[in-house]
């Protein structure tokens, strides 16, 4: 069951009353990581809060089967806040919800619940999970056939000082993120035209999934208000770069210490922290659907490009899937590693769940760690790389399903339930994507 939460209830509704809050959304996702919401008054508040609120769960993606629709949504207090857009005389609330089954237990299914069995191994081994995203986004004008245009007058590249309408945007996202109680470290404008970065700071696993979630539709509710559109698609356009989720993470002991500092090492590096990179880089491959989710995610990881799709760790070398950011010698407890190919139309709670559980599979093993490769593996020939043996991730989502398929540690942090229902939804999709003709094939085609 869930840790006891800090709030009380009756302290919880007299403070939405206080705000005039008529309406709490209940929230959680699917598989795929859409969120869903159910809307009740805030007079059904307190009995949802005692009872749990029903809901079909067989209508959802990936969540139930027909024979187990009965499901009850648990309100987690801690994560309850108003949303500062809702502006049109009824304000509301949201809270994120466990997935209940009628006898009151955690639903398998659900993918929130997936990440916390997962922090709870990593608990019993001694260890908390911290992570710290870097979420790309496009701001775009929405056409009338649903396509998406750059916006005017808009020039800025990587870090550039932009005074344009994205800059204001961007800033009211960071303050309507903050009013969510979600912390901001960094934002700037990134490489594309109307591309655009938010640095979270670092957090607990399961808030960070929450934030993410949260932020995506704070920023697509702040864009909208200014008649524009947020994208989180890999790979928008094909001259256009691609956008990713990178993600520092580390561990924790249980009295707060950062458990894969070693001054000693070359990298800074504890044998905990080599064992847990050695983990990823192993099941790097069977994580991909879970952390490139979309056919649209391997138009962004292709060969010649800025993102990471050889499975090496390095330093300095940004083409590698792992990189170990250098560290302050007066601040060793930021020590950390960052993962590079995730991208943002990925479900964070999955997402954390497989690295932290292929993390915690390489310190059980005592896994080696690889030599790290810091030259630019873009220049470098092919052959050259096939002789050094240095594999790359998945180049199609039809080949990151059969690796997802093989790898018993990464289907185990979803549960056998929910990696069928993953699998089952991606392979849809995969065939709906083969049989499609595209304009590249007719432009190239139609005429031989």
């Amino acid at each position: 069951m869930p840790e006891k939460e800090d709030k009380n209830a009756a302290k919880v509704i007299a403070e939405l009353r206080q705000k005039d809050i008529r309406f709490v959304y209940l929230q959680f996702t699917d598989v795929l990581g859409m969120v869903k919401s159910v809307a009740i008054p805030i007079d059904q508040f307190a009995d949802c809060i005692e009872r749990g609120k029903w809901f079909d769960g067989s209508s959802v993606e990936g969540l139930a089967r027909v024979l187990e629709s009965d499901m009850y949504l648990k309100p987690d207090l801690r994560t309850l806040i108003s949303l500062p857009w809702e502006d049109d005389g009824q304000p509301a609330a949201r809270v994120i919800c466990w997935v209940n089954t009628p006898e009151g237990e955690l639903f398998p299914g659900d993918p929130r619940t997936a990440l916390k069995q997962v922090l709870d191994e990593a608990a019993a081994a001694g260890y908390r999970y911290f992570v710290a995203p870097e979420m790309e986004f496009y701001l775009y004008s929405p056409k009338e056939n649903g396509c998406m245009q750059t916006l005017p007058q808009e020039s800025g590249g990587y870090f550039d000082l932009s005074t344009g309408v994205s800059s204001s945007v961007r800033k009211e996202m960071v303050w309507r993120l903050q009013e969510m109680g979600i912390k901001v470290e960094t934002t700037h404008h990134e490489l594309g035209i109307g591309q655009h970065e938010i640095d979270f700071t670092r957090e607990d696993a399961l808030t960070s999934a929450d934030n993410l979630i949260t932020a995506r539709y704070t920023l697509k509710a702040v864009a909208q208000k200014h008649g524009l559109g947020v994208t989180f698609m890999p790979k928008p356009a094909q001259n256009m770069e691609g956008s990713g989720l990178h993600i520092h993470q580390s561990l924790a002991r249980l009295n707060g210490d950062n458990a894969f500092v070693d001054a000693s090492n070359e990298y800074g590096l504890s044998a905990v922290a080599q064992q847990f990179l050695a983990g990823l880089l192993q099941h790097a491959k069977g994580m991909s659907l879970v952390l490139n989710p979309l056919v649209n995610s391997y138009k962004r990881l292709i060969r010649g490009f800025e993102a990471p799709v050889y499975i090496t760790w390095a330093r300095v070398n940004r083409s590698s899937l792992i990189r170990v950011p250098r560290v302050n010698p007066q601040k060793l407890e930021t020590t950390r590693i960052e993962i590079r190919n995730p991208d943002p139309a990925c479900n964070p709670y999955l997402a954390y769940a497989v690295m932290l559980k292929a993390g915690l599979a390489g310190i059980a093993e005592k896994l080696p760690l690889p030599q790290p490769v810091e030259e630019n593996l873009f220049a470098t020939d092919i052959g050259r790389l096939e002789r050094r043996r240095i594999v790359h991730l998945p180049e199609t989502l039809g080949q990151a399903i059969l690796e997802f398929e093989n790898d018993e540690v990464v289907r185990e942090a979803l549960g056998e339930q929910m990696a069928s229902k993953l699998i089952e939804a991606k392979n849809r999709e995969w065939f709906d994507f083969c049989r499609n003709v595209t304009p590249w094939e007719m432009e190239r085609y139609l005429g031989i």
